[in-house]
């Protein structure tokens, strides 16, 4: 009998046991590094979603998926670990959905607002001081369908949408600065993303959650048109129709289930096969922020949330981009043996606004903990070095793009040591 076909032992799933069922499991996380291997004879199993969700519980071979992840990735991806020297634009806070998790989006008069082009520009000047090569533009969705206030600052600058106000805002920051633009605008058609394209080498959308459960009444999606799961996977259709590369992921802890967290794996795995367009995907652990009310909500456990990792890595393959954020977790190399390859954007310079609590490593500190874990640490720019070429990024926009990237697609302005 071949370690696949082993009967699994019940998961219980008639309970609707969620995602904190594993959150506060005695797991001893040197674990992560002491694993064995199934052997080169006996396979690792091939992904299946019954098993994932019994390896993320914490059933079954654990250590074999581990040591499974850090094959993949050695396999796609070797012992380069990238990140993207970036500044955070936050183009506006105000958003007309109401996510129960969220400290980023504000009403009018409490936060809520837009920046102005020059304020805009200041922030990419001075991350180009700071040789960063990624402003990721961070904003809520669609806020003039529910604030008159956000519709008046659109009126005053001439522009009919906020997505309208993205594409100038870009448009500007790509023409006067060395700064390459990677907008998060929300939904998209096919005209937005074609609209923003000349200006973005990269673009993304999380699609967070593909289980339409959290949209009901008392979930964290609920009274939130934009976190429709089928509308946020149409806008990656859209990416991969435009030849747009694209960041997506899931967030893990918001009160979905295990099932629905392995489900939204196997989504993003076929959508990267289907539309081409997905560049690298982002397992994100849940952050209770103390305004919100989700404010007393358990957090995901590091052991917990690294063998949703090591599933992530499992059922992507070995030639996706994986990425955890290194400013969510204190011992965050705890994720290098769950077969990540990539720590995202990380500033010199700006805040993380979605996560204001949780304070950026530094770039030398970034470079010590990975290097000491075995790996090398490479910047990259928004756009991985694999999309870099016509067909994926604008006609205008390819030459500046190779401009800045050596031979090997790294970007050539970072230095840690300026930092």
């Amino acid at each position: 009998m071949s370690l696949s076909s082993v009967p699994p032992r019940d998961s219980n799933k008639a309970g609707g046991q969620g995602v904190q069922d594993c959150w506060f499991r005695r797991v001893n996380p040197s674990n992560l590094r002491d694993v064995h291997y199934y052997g080169a004879s006996v396979p690792f199993p091939t992904p299946d979603p019954d098993l994932a969700a019994r390896l993320i519980r914490g059933r079954g071979d654990v250590e074999g998926l581990f040591s499974e992840a850090r094959r993949l990735r050695d396999e796609g991806r070797g012992k380069t670990i990238t990140f993207s020297r970036k500044v955070f634009v936050p183009l506006t806070t105000l958003c007309r959905d109401k996510c129960t998790y969220c400290t980023f989006a504000k009403p009018p008069g409490a936060g809520g607002e837009y920046l102005e082009p020059e304020d805009v520009m200041a922030i990419a000047r001075a991350g180009e001081t700071y040789r960063c090569t990624e402003a990721l533009f961070t904003l809520g969705d669609r806020p003039e369908d529910r604030w008159q206030q956000a519709a008046s600052f659109l009126a005053r600058h001439g522009c009919d949408s906020t997505l309208e106000y993205v594409a100038r805002m870009t448009e500007r920051v790509l023409v006067e600065t060395g700064v390459f633009p990677h907008a998060n605008p929300g939904l998209m058609d096919d005209d937005e993303i074609a609209m923003l394209r000349p200006s973005n080498p990269s673009m993304g959308l999380m699609l967070e959650n593909s289980s339409p459960r959290l949209l009901e009444p008392g979930m964290p999606h609920h009274d939130c048109p934009d976190k429709d799961p089928g509308l946020r996977i149409e806008t990656i259709r859209a990416a991969g129709r435009e030849r747009v590369p694209f960041t997506s992921g899931v967030l893990v802890g918001i009160g979905e289930t295990i099932e629905e967290l392995v489900e939204s794996v196997f989504v993003l795995r076929n959508l990267a096969a289907e539309a081409g367009a997905i560049q690298e995907v982002i397992v994100q652990n849940f952050r209770a922020k103390a305004d919100t009310p989700k404010r007393h909500d358990a957090e995901p456990t590091v052991p917990f949330f690294a063998r949703v990792v090591a599933v992530a890595r499992w059922i992507l393959g070995p030639e996706m981009n994986l990425q955890v954020p290194p400013n969510l977790t204190e011992g965050f190399e705890a994720y290098l043996d769950a077969g990540i390859n990539d720590w995202g954007g990380v500033s010199p310079l700006t805040i993380d606004w979605v996560n204001p609590e949780a304070p950026w490593p530094h770039l030398d500190e970034l470079r010590t903990r990975t290097e000491a874990a075995g790996f090398e640490l490479r910047p990259r720019l928004p756009v991985y070095p694999e999309y870099i070429d016509a067909e994926w990024i604008d006609a205008t926009l390819l030459p500046k793009v190779e401009a800045a990237v050596d031979d090997d697609g790294y970007a050539l302005a970072p230095e840690m040591e300026a930092a």
